[in-house]
Formats: structure tokens, C-alpha cells, sequence
């Protein structure tokens, strides 16, 4: 299983929001290249990077401090948030971005999304945000009648990357993962799965592991010193 770091980015800062309020946010660094760089001397493998601002807003007002992030490490960056249009996909894979996340818009505009993937295809991964296994949209701000299982069937028979999924109420809390949800998700697709949100000990992405997802992304527990980079990778490596 991988692990895949996460850096969440704000005003070109590195934060951490709590439930994805933006009204919750943890400042853990001015400088997310210099982040990046750390979390690859600890051992990462790959980085998942959060546009908060994209996200919300739409725009790439982060792009400065990802390119900063893509001149300093050589693994494998995706990112989510902000990603509705051709033109912002070709940009980001242009700038070098292993590949991107798009949520909002698979959900409104399936027709679209679908002839996105065939255009780029395993370059770009469902993002499946979800409150109450319902999915979320617009930077988690609304809630759709959609059902989070539902949208990855939807998609299933696309040549996607992975399905990143992630529970809304568990994101930054550090209370564990919400592993009945990501089990229910990885039966209900034969895409990969990647768990986001609540994971927090080795335990954690042990439990994750035994389900079967192919990755987990972690975040608040690395900043906050709970759980190693290096105690991860083993702990995604044990049966």
C-alpha cells in the first residue's frame, strides 16, 4: 500500500483544516517546497497536494509554491482542488504533476469528465469527498444527494488512476480513518482506492492495508511529530 503525504496548501502556505473548515486552519509552514524536501529526506515515496484555494475558489493561486515543489523533489506529485477545465489539466501536467484529482466537476459534468480521461488516461484520479457517504463539492462547502459508491461505479469502466476518497468528518481530526466507509468503497469499485482522512497511527494504516486500498493519505499526524513516515511505509507493508 502507499503512502502518500499530505500537503495542504493555503495562500501559498503549507496548513491543515480541521473537517475541511476553512475556518479551522493549522499554519505548519511558510514554505511547502521546504516540506516537500523533508517529508522525502523521511522517506516518501509520493506527495498528495491539496489548491485549498482552487478548490473553493477555482484558480491557481498556488501555483507558484507548487512549481516550487515540483523544482525541489523528483517522486511522484499529484494534486486536487481547482481542476475544472482542459486547459488547467494540460497546464498542470505540462508543469509536471504525475497526475490530478477532480471531484467537482466529475459530479456535474460526467459527459465531460469521462472524455477528460480518455484524453488523459491514468493521468487523472476521481476525488470522492464525502459527509455521511454522500458526495461533497465545491471545497466541501455543499453536500450533493449523490452517493459517494454510486459516482465510482459511475466511473468505473474509465481508464482513471485511482479513486481518492476521502470522509469529511474524519479529514484532520485524528481520530482514526473511517475504515467500514473506505472497505465499502474498495467492494463497490475495481478501481484503486486511496483512503484519505483521520489517519493517525500505524495502526491506522495497518487496518487500511488489510481492506486492500492501495494507499492512504496522511497528513495533521505527521506535522504534529504522532506518526513517522518510516513507521507508515512498514506498517502499509504488513499483512
Amino acid at each position: 500500500m502507499q503512502i502518500w503525504p499530505a500537503i495542504d496548501l493555503r495562500g501559498g502556505r503549507c496548513v491543515r483544516l480541521q473537517q475541511g473548515d476553512y475556518g479551522r486552519e493549522t499554519v505548519f509552514g511558510d514554505d511547502p517546497a521546504e516540506m516537500a524536501k523533508q517529508w522525502v529526506a523521511a522517506g516518501a515515496e509520493y506527495l498528495h497536494l491539496v489548491d485549498l484555494d482552487g478548490a473553493r475558489d477555482g484558480g491557481q493561486v498556488n501555483r507558484p509554491a507548487v512549481e516550487a515543489i515540483l523544482a525541489a523533489v523528483e517522486i511522484p506529485c499529484e494534486l486536487g482542488g481547482g481542476v475544472r477545465d482542459q486547459a488547467t489539466i494540460e497546464m498542470w501536467l505540462e508543469a509536471g504533476l504525475s497526475r490530478l484529482a477532480i471531484g467537482t466537476k466529475a459530479l456535474r459534468e460526467p459527459a465531460w469528465f469521462s472524455e477528460m480521461c480518455q484524453r488523459f488516461p491514468h493521468r487523472l484520479a476521481l476525488g470522492i469527498d464525502a459527509r455521511d457517504g454522500r458526495v461533497a463539492t465545491d471545497g466541501w462547502l455543499e453536500t450533493s444527494d449523490v452517493m459517494a459508491t454510486d459516482l465510482a461505479i459511475r466511473y468505473q469502466d474509465q481508464p482513471i488512476a485511482a479513486i481518492i476518497y476521502t470522509d469529511i468528518a474524519k479529514d484532520g481530526m485524528m481520530a482514526g480513518p473511517n475504515v467500514a466507509a473506505m472497505a465499502e468503497m474498495q467492494r463497490a469499485t475495481k478501481l484503486p482506492v486511496i483512503a484519505s482522512g483521520g489517519v493517525t497511527t500505524a495502526d491506522d494504516v495497518r487496518a487500511l492495508s488489510q481492506i486492500g486500498v492501495s494507499g492512504c493519505i496522511i497528513g495533521r499526524t505527521l506535522y504534529e511529530g504522532k506518526l513517522t513516515i518510516a513507521d507508515a511505509i512498514a506498517a502499509a507493508k504488513c499483512d
